[in-house]
């Protein structure tokens, strides 16, 4: 069985690190293509700027408020980031908080 066939795991990656989402509503754009590509994970607001959802589909509104990365959204999440024009949507490892995919990622 290969990961991508197990059940859905909450915020890991494939190699089962725990990836974690947030989003810096002061670069935010209110393009919503993060919305697009994983409308599970972002929404847009009243107030026309993105925000994270919780598991249960709440909005985060609290500055840096971050949410789990579904294995089963992670390319979405990623090409979010990287397609967002605002660079404000940060990816990062649950474990050390090390940026893995965004405007301040190593390699992306």
């Amino acid at each position: 069985m290969t990961v991508q066939q197990q059940a859905p795991t909450e915020g890991v990656t494939e190699s089962g690190e725990p990836l974690e989402v947030w989003i810096d509503q002061d670069l935010c754009t209110g393009d919503g293509i993060c919305a697009q590509y994983a409308p599970e994970v972002f929404e847009l607001d009243i107030d026309g700027l993105a925000y994270v959802k919780s598991p249960g589909d709440e909005l985060l509104q609290s500055p840096g408020a971050t949410t789990p990365v579904p294995l089963t959204l992670l390319r979405d999440v990623v090409d979010s980031a990287r397609e967002c024009p605002g660079d404000c949507i940060h990816v990062r490892r649950v474990s050390d908080r090390v940026e893995v995919y965004g405007p301040d990622a190593e390699q992306q």
